[in-house]
């Protein structure tokens, strides 16, 4: 499709990913290919939508009505074969937030929280920023794959766990967890009584061979146990119009969730998220087909390419557009490893080790660009490492 190939100019948009370069990285000619946003534009529909609502030109207060529940519930039930209810909606600007809500409301300070390391950055903050601690179940890479330890997973939940989130598909390893393994680690939360949040944000981006599951979706009494945090912003690219929402089908947990969000000051969605929501799930399912297809062709791509020429290692994934990659035949340390990557290959990558000491000797890289783009960030990696 011709929106997946079509290189645009980001730069002097206030863009993280474009106009943070020079900050992040000390120079202005690295490429970036890091934070997690596309550098492809949203469905037609997505964008028509916003362009009819600004032709408006009022933008008072707005309500999350019938009809914008409606394109949740039923994207939900087509594209994951889970049958929600309107009622377990509860509406935030975003994952992160809603972790931070999820994790106020539903433990107490002290409270231990257990992680599957290597893992997304926000999960250790949004932890260790409300007195609670860490607890980790290191992921096991199993010829070049990861997996769950599922020993220690229980043996850590024995130890007083009092909540478990779940990164699921996993950042930054890729991992599209398989129904058995969802199940067990469920079945195991629920036998020492610890909470699930689930993380699902990139659960529509599994490649076009693999399915997403929900963990709630496998039984009544794990999703009452369950709070599942989604959002349209990775699937269509909306991160900046910040629109999500947290599935809750235990009233009980969902007031309390809920209570959170009106003290911190939080009343529902914006006018335009609430728009593009609504228009990505209700004329988004072509589009987002051809970009399932578009990512595992540049995964593909990617692996084949470095491993070819250079002995970089590509983790095997099943999902998302976020890559990981094992460096450690360059022996270097995470701190220089990270230099090698901005200052030789002139490519911006995020650093491994911020996912945790697991990932010091892996470099994540964002693969959601135009594949003249991704050649040409792949090239001058192959180059710094010929180099080198």
């Amino acid at each position: 499709m011709e929106i997946f190939e079509t290189v645009h100019d980001r730069k002097n948009t206030r863009s993280v990913k474009w106009d943070m370069v020079k900050d992040l990285f000390q120079s202005e000619d690295v490429l970036p290919m890091w934070v997690a946003d596309m550098d492809f534009q949203a469905p037609d529909a997505v964008n028509q939508a916003l362009i009819d609502r600004a032709k408006h030109g009022i933008y008072g207060y707005t309500i999350v009505d019938d009809s914008v529940k409606s394109s949740i519930v039923n994207w939900i039930s087509k594209r994951h074969h889970w049958n929600i209810k309107s009622e377990w909606l509860s509406f935030s600007p975003g994952v992160v937030t809603t972790l931070h809500m999820a994790i106020q409301a539903l433990t107490e300070p002290e409270d231990t929280i257990l992680i599957q390391t290597p893992v997304y950055t926000p999960f250790y903050k949004v932890i260790e920023a409300h007195n609670r601690t860490i607890v980790k179940n290191p992921l096991v890479l199993e010829e070049n794959r990861y997996t769950i330890d599922f020993d220690d997973f229980e043996e850590k939940l024995k130890q007083g766990v009092k909540a478990f989130i779940l990164c699921s598909p996993h950042n930054p390893v890729g991992r599209v967890w398989t129904s058995d393994e969802l199940k067990k680690m469920a079945e195991l939360c629920l036998e020492h009584n610890v909470l699930i949040i689930s993380d699902e944000i990139h659960s529509d981006l599994s490649f076009p061979n693999k399915q997403h599951i929900s963990i709630a979706s496998l039984s009544d009494d794990i999703a009452n146990n369950s709070i599942t945090c989604m959002s349209p912003s990775k699937t269509f690219n909306l991160a900046g119009l910040q629109a999500s929402y947290a599935i809750t089908p235990n009233q009980e947990m969902r007031k309390k969730l809920e209570h959170y969000f009106l003290i911190q000051g939080f009343h529902g969605l914006n006018t335009m998220g609430n728009t593009a929501l609504e228009a990505a799930y209700t004329y988004g399912e072509e589009w987002l087909d051809g970009l399932r297809n578009i990512l595992y062709s540049h995964y593909t791509y990617v692996k084949e390419k470095l491993e070819k020429h250079t002995d970089l290692r590509v983790t095997d994934a099943d999902g998302t557009y976020l890559v990981w990659i094992d460096c450690s035949s360059l022996k270097l340390d995470a701190k220089n490893l990270n230099k090698f990557f901005s200052e030789k290959a002139k490519v911006g990558l995020n650093a491994g080790v911020d996912y945790g000491e697991e990932g010091k000797q892996y470099m994540r890289m964002n693969i959601a660009c135009p594949r003249e783009t991704l050649e040409e960030g792949v090239n001058r990696i192959i180059q710094a490492v010929h180099n080198n």
